[in-house]
């Protein structure tokens, strides 16, 4: 007996919605944490593009070329914390600590991040926005399956 096209089509929609539930979280983990590693690896090795928002924003890093080092190894234990799920939730905090900085820097330095009007953003700009989806991100990581601190 042939199924009804309906109810192959709901089948299919059912698998699918298991298949991303059993692999979205690992998957969001996973990409996040390779943008970490790759990005701090960037700033370790003094070649990422986003040295002049930081220079820019906090001057001091002009002076101590270290601060963009740090900041890389930072990154870098992040990616790894989140790729291996090695102290998940301190890697977290670590994350939501960096996200905190460059959030910051909209504040500290506005005309770097818009053309003068709060809704029109420079390259800078929507390199601080997507942030928010990182911020996101590693939310429903945080909240997915796991138990509070204790």
């Amino acid at each position: 007996m042939e199924q009804n096209p309906q109810e192959t089509v709901k089948q299919i929609e059912k698998t699918a919605i298991r298949e991303m539930r059993n692999w979205g979280i690992w998957l969001l983990r996973v990409g996040l944490g390779v943008v970490f590693l790759w990005f701090g690896l960037l700033k370790i090795f003094n070649v990422s593009p986003v040295v002049h928002v930081i220079e820019q924003t906090f001057t001091f890093t002009k002076d101590y070329p270290g601060v963009i080092i740090f900041l890389g190894i930072w990154e870098v234990l992040v990616g790894l914390g989140l790729l291996f799920k090695i102290y998940l939730k301190i890697t977290l905090i670590f994350l939501w600590l960096q996200i905190g900085g460059i959030l910051m820097s909209v504040f500290l330095n506005p005309p770097l991040f818009f053309t003068g009007n709060p809704f029109f953003l420079t390259l800078e700009g929507e390199f601080v926005v997507k942030n928010l989806v990182i911020l996101a991100a590693s939310i429903v990581i945080g909240g997915y399956r796991t138990k509070p601190m204790e």
